[in-house]
């Protein structure tokens, strides 16, 4: 082992001090392409380090966006853009219920139609061609059998089958005018769910910005005083609006007159099965009309099925006294009396006006016979020359007559000393002319007094006349009448009036042309109050301002008094004529003769 390790120094001697000898490389040329390496890889190295540094800063960055852009998901606080509604109603509300964070949308579909059968098809060859050869028959299908053996019917094609509970799934129906554009959506029907504050907040976005909208139906959708004020609040938007249906919706607050403002535009008015009282319709009568403004929109109005008494009625119809736009109103299935019949007969036929309305009719006949009480009289009544008042100008004027007068008396007196006669002539034609005047003073003041006692057929042959004596004595001349809010509304406190007893009596309502009071409490003394105002208004002439032809149609069987009684049958017997599809029986011969 020594031996070995010896000779392995001895040969690192001999190699070491042959490089130290000379043999061996300089150092600069052995270490060039070494350093010249490792500089390159320190250099990409370097390089990948800034690329991969980059690339962590771009990351980095990316999170963060991507973090910002989480945070404000999901803070709450944020309020996101407003939402502008397009028109189209199928969009706009179930955007808006997604913006509402609604976890169920109702679906918006066509409104149910019953399937429309096809035509069958003709089995006439055509011209031309095949010609003279028979058509040949088509096998009729075989009946089907039921496992009894016995052949079944075929289903009905009236009615379409649905999935289970798809029926009871909340939906908005909508008609269309044309169905390939969602824009026209004309009519819209919503049954039997709930409509709270949020959804009909929603509702009132999309239908304020649709254009054809004209029908809405909203059926038991459980409405309150809330959702009745925001519907109340978007009908002046929704122009072309004529038809609201809110049936089956009770409301304690009973609200229901804000729908009928000057501002809206509704025209018909259902509101059945409400569960509205007399506070209702008291609300209700106000908004027909008082002694100061009076609706002018709307056109019908149903109040069936609800719990309005005597009382309501009597403040509905002193809402028609001042309203001569209403055409139809029902009041059936109610608890209307006798009380209420006879209100209403009063406000058909003719009523005495109250203190206030008087004041008010008054304020109208000044206002309509002076229109230019308070200008200033033209310059051409005053002074010719500007140096000189008007009031100089008018004494000398009265001078001038006064002279021209003495002169003419002086003449007169001349012709008398003459022993001329024309003079007592002159004298006498004055005196006969004011007899005359005086008789037909007397005349006046006798037919005013019997005009005030006069009877029903006395009062329509004078209004047939067009004059009437003893009306109005002292009163300004009757003018037109003066346009309220609507161009086409007429005042009924300008028309002509009677003094009877001490009261103005005008004539009653004749624009309202259907009214039913079926299954209601009248008795016999309403239903007389009735037939006095149909028989009033049959006889009565259309000489009045007002105009109108009266009642056409009126239902009142199933009411205390039989259909039977004597009453009823007159009260058919006027309107039967009033019927459009009535054709009166063919006379005979003899009854044409004896006519």
């Amino acid at each position: 082992m020594s031996a070995s390790r010896k000779s392995a120094g001895v040969n690192r001697s001999h190699t070491s001090s042959d490089s130290n000898s000379g043999l061996s490389t300089p150092k600069s040329e052995a270490k060039t392409p070494r350093s010249s390496a490792k500089s390159r890889i320190s250099f990409v190295r370097v390089a990948n380090k800034i690329k991969m540094g980059k690339k962590i800063e771009r990351s980095l960055k990316g999170e963060k966006n991507q973090s910002a852009v989480s945070q404000d998901d999901e803070d709450p606080n944020k309020t996101p853009e407003p939402y502008s509604c397009t028109g189209n109603f199928q969009a706009d509300f179930t955007e808006l219920c997604r913006r509402n964070s609604m976890t169920s949308i109702p679906l918006v579909v066509h409104r149910a139609r019953p399937p429309t059968q096809a035509a069958p098809e003709s089995s006439k060859p055509e011209k031309g061609k095949d010609k003279g050869k028979s058509a040949v028959p088509e096998p009729e299908p075989e009946p089907e059998v039921d496992p009894e053996g016995e052949n079944a019917e075929p289903p009905p094609k009236t009615y379409v089958v649905k999935d289970k509970f798809e029926f009871f799934r909340p939906s908005v129906q909508v008609e269309m005018e044309n169905y390939d554009k969602p824009e026209t959506v004309t009519e819209i029907y919503i049954r039997g769910w709930k409509i709270d504050d949020v959804m009909m907040n929603t509702l009132k976005q999309c239908w304020s910005v649709m254009e054809k909208l004209h029908t809405i139906n909203l059926w038991n959708t459980g409405l309150t005083k809330d959702t009745v004020s925001i519907m109340a609040s978007t009908l002046p938007s929704i122009v072309n609006l004529r038809t609201l249906i809110l049936d089956g919706n009770v409301v304690k607050d009973e609200n229901w007159h804000e729908l009928i403002t000057d501002e809206s535009p509704v025209q018909n008015l259902s509101l059945r099965h409400c569960g509205m009282t007399d506070t209702g319709a008291k609300a209700i009568g106000e908004a027909l009309g008082t002694v100061k403004r009076a609706n002018t929109k709307l056109v019908s109005l149903n109040l069936a099925g609800n719990q309005i008494s005597d009382q309501g009625v009597i403040d509905i119809a002193n809402g028609l006294r001042m309203n001569r736009t209403l055409m139809s109103l029902s009041l059936a299935s109610n608890q209307v009396g006798d009380k209420g019949a006879s209100k209403l007969g009063e406000v058909l036929s003719r009523f005495p006006l109250s203190h206030e309305e008087v004041v008010e009719r008054r304020k109208q006949k000044s206002s309509m016979g002076s229109p230019d009480r308070n200008k200033s009289p033209p310059p051409s009544r005053r002074a010719d020359s500007k140096d000189r008042p008007g009031s100089v100008r008018s004494s000398s004027q009265h001078d001038k007559t006064d002279k021209s007068k003495q002169k003419q008396s002086a003449k007169t007196k001349k012709d008398a000393g003459k022993g001329g006669k024309e003079p007592p002539k002159e004298e006498e034609k004055h005196d006969k002319s004011k007899g005359k005047k005086d008789d037909k003073a007397a005349a006046k003041k006798e037919g005013g007094t019997g005009s005030r006692k006069a009877s029903l057929v006395a009062d329509t042959k004078n209004a047939a006349k067009g004059k009437t004596k003893g009306k109005d004595k002292g009163k300004p001349s009757q003018a037109e009448p003066e346009e309220m809010g609507d161009s086409s509304f007429i005042n009924p406190l300008t028309d002509e009036a009677d003094f009877i007893d001490g009261q103005l009596w005008v004539s009653g309502n004749r624009l309202l042309i259907n009214l039913n009071l079926s299954r209601n409490q009248i008795g016999e003394q309403g239903m007389a109050a009735i037939l006095k105002a149909m028989q009033y208004q049959t006889t009565l002439s259309l000489g009045s301002k007002s105009g109108g032809t009266g009642l056409m149609r009126i239902c009142v069987f199933k009411n205390k008094i039989s259909s039977d009684h004597d009453i009823v049958r007159k009260i058919n017997d006027i309107m039967l004529p009033k019927d459009p599809f009535y054709k009166p029986p063919p006379q005979t011969p003899e009854a044409e003769s004896t006519t």
